[in-house]
C-alpha cells in the first residue's frame, strides 16, 4: 500500500486551530488506518472551515449528513478514497448511529424557542456532538436528530422545558417530520436601509417585526457568528443563517436614483 498524504498541521495564528485540531487528528488517524472515521455533529461553520483546509488531498474522502437533506448541524465522514468502506452517495449507510428524538409537552401557555429545548437536553445529559439539528413542532414541542447513543439514553425520560414538563421518545429518522429542503432561489429586493432585520425580511419572508424578534432572540446568524442588533448592517458577500429557515447569501448591492439600495441575493 502506497504512502498516503497527511493533513497539513493548522498554523499558531490559526483563529480556529483548537476546533478544527481534532479534525485535522481525525483526518490523519483515517488515513494511518485505512479505515473510515465520523466525528461528532459539527456546526455548520467549523464543518466548511475542515472541508476547506481538508478538501485538497487527493488521499481523502470527506463526506457530510445530517439526518435528513438540508441539515445544518452534520457529522463528518473521513475516509481513505482508494478504501471507501462508506459510500458517500448513500443516506441509509450515512445515516447508521442516527436516530430520532422527540421533545413532547404542552406548549400552549408557555411556547418556547429551540435554545431552550437544547437547554433542556443539556440538562438531561445530552453533549452537543451527540445533538444535530432540532426544530419545533408547534405547541406540542420539538423535534431533533440525535446519536443513536444519546436517544436511547434519553428514551422515555423526562425532563423540563422553561416550566413545562416533557417527555423524551427515541424514534426511527423516517417517522421524524423535517424543515422541508429548499431549491436555491435568486431574489431581488430594494430597501432603504441594509439593516439584517429589513434583508432577513425580504429575503426570508418574515414581517420585519417577526424578523427583528428572531435577532433579538439570538436565532440569526451572519457569517455563522450569532447577532442580536437588527440595525447591524449587510455587505456583499455576507451569509445571513435563520435558525431552520436557510441562509440568504448577499451577492451584489447598487444604489438606486433615489438613494436606496436594490439587493440581489440568493436563498438557500
Amino acid at each position: 500500500m502506497a504512502a498516503l498524504s497527511t493533513p497539513r498541521e493548522l498554523p499558531e495564528g490559526h483563529p480556529q486551530r483548537a476546533r478544527l485540531e481534532p479534525l485535522v487528528a481525525a483526518a490523519a488517524s483515517a488515513l494511518r488506518g485505512w479505515q473510515p472515521v465520523w466525528s461528532g455533529f459539527l456546526d455548520a461553520d467549523l464543518r466548511e472551515q475542515a472541508e476547506t483546509w481538508l478538501g485538497d488531498l487527493s488521499d481523502l474522502s470527506l463526506a457530510s449528513w445530517g439526518g435528513f437533506a438540508g441539515a445544518e448541524r452534520r457529522r463528518l465522514l473521513l475516509q481513505p478514497s482508494e478504501a471507501l468502506a462508506i459510500d458517500p452517495a448513500d443516506t441509509n449507510q450515512l445515516s447508521i448511529g442516527l436516530a430520532g428524538l422527540t421533545i413532547s409537552g404542552n406548549f400552549l401557555f408557555d411556547p418556547a424557542e429551540a435554545a431552550d429545548f437544547r437547554a433542556a437536553l443539556a440538562a438531561a445529559g445530552a453533549t452537543t456532538a451527540e445533538l444535530g439539528d432540532l426544530w419545533l413542532r408547534g405547541d406540542r414541542g420539538a423535534q431533533a436528530v440525535a446519536s443513536s447513543a444519546l436517544a436511547e439514553r434519553l428514551d422515555g425520560g423526562s425532563g423540563l422545558v422553561r416550566t413545562v414538563e416533557v417527555r423524551f421518545e427515541a424514534r426511527p429518522l423516517t417517522e421524524l417530520q423535517p424543515p422541508a429542503a429548499r431549491p436555491r432561489r435568486t431574489l431581488s429586493s430594494v430597501e432603504a436601509s441594509l439593516r439584517v432585520d429589513a434583508v432577513g425580511s425580504a429575503g426570508f419572508g418574515l414581517s420585519r417585526s417577526r424578523m427583528a424578534e428572531q435577532i433579538r432572540q439570538g436565532a440569526v446568524r451572519i457569517n455563522w457568528q450569532t447577532v442580536t442588533s437588527p440595525s447591524r448592517e449587510l455587505v456583499v458577500g455576507d451569509r445571513v443563517q435563520l435558525e431552520n429557515r436557510g441562509e440568504l447569501a448577499i451577492q451584489s448591492v447598487d444604489r438606486t436614483r433615489r438613494d436606496r439600495f436594490r439587493i440581489q441575493m440568493e436563498r438557500r
